[in-house]
């Protein structure tokens, strides 16, 4: 197969207030974001969820396959399905499934089998990931593909001032038939989105031990071996009990 063609990297303004401080200006917005499971019912504009999905879709990919699909729905009676459907399996999730532990992580959150915000939110997300191309063809780490478009996802949530929860209703086939996908796409997230409830609260999480952070340079005097004959000057020797990473990346 030929190489494929080049073209320019796009142009991109140097932030005026520097690197440093505009990277701190994205951490000060983002650190903002919360998972919201009360929505109001008031109305997002369909432009708006099309230009979310689209900066998901700027993720890259293993060998630029793209493999995801997002199926948004604000249709009632499909968002009535998906709710009737995801309530049967979380019941059973409850009740069967899950372990004791997992029940008590979950027990501060408040948490049932009971989903209203699958109807009150304006708009589902629904993140299908490709099992296989469309052609029969396969896909490259399309679960870490998919999980960084999501991740784009939920930041350009955050960016228009609306708000969203990673629904992870297991299984989740019932997607799949309610919304009549086909078999090589499996359901990766359901991410119910829109405004919050006026007034809403949201639990506080308990409080953590600070981390500790190491300077990146101290770490790498410490592991760093002399370059042996033929190898890279640029080689490091991995501490025991460390592992070395292909640099192959999606």
């Amino acid at each position: 197969m030929p190489p494929l063609p080049t073209v320019p990297l796009p142009p991109r303004a140097e932030p005026a207030v520097g690197s440093t401080a505009a990277a701190k200006r994205f951490y000060d917005a983002m650190r903002t974001r919360r998972s919201v499971r009360e929505f109001s019912d008031r109305p997002v504009e369909r432009a708006t969820i099309e230009a979310i999905v689209r900066a998901a879709g700027t993720a890259p990919s293993g060998a630029h396959k793209q493999p995801w699909r997002f199926v948004c729905v604000s249709d009632p009676h499909t968002k009535r399905a998906i709710r009737e459907a995801a309530e049967a399996e979380e019941r059973l999730f409850y009740e069967t499934r899950a372990t004791p532990e997992w029940l008590r992580d979950l027990e501060p959150l408040g948490t049932d089998s009971d989903k209203p915000f699958l109807e009150v939110a304006p708009w589902l997300i629904v993140a299908f990931r490709l099992a296989r191309g469309d052609d029969g063809g396969a896909v490259y780490y399309g679960v870490e593909s998919i999980g960084l478009a999501c991740g784009l996802l939920l930041a350009a949530i955050h960016q228009a001032g609306l708000v969203a929860l990673t629904h992870t209703p297991s299984p989740m086939g019932f997607l799949r038939r309610v919304l009549g996908r086909p078999a090589n796409e499996r359901p990766f997230l359901l991410i119910p989105v829109g405004h919050p409830a006026p007034g809403l609260p949201r639990p506080r999480p308990p409080p953590q031990a600070p981390r500790r952070h190491r300077h990146l340079r101290r770490v790498s005097r410490r592991v760093a071996a002399p370059p042996q004959p033929g190898s890279s000057a640029n080689a490091m020797r991995c501490p025991p009990g460390s592992h070395t990473h292909s640099s192959r990346e999606p």
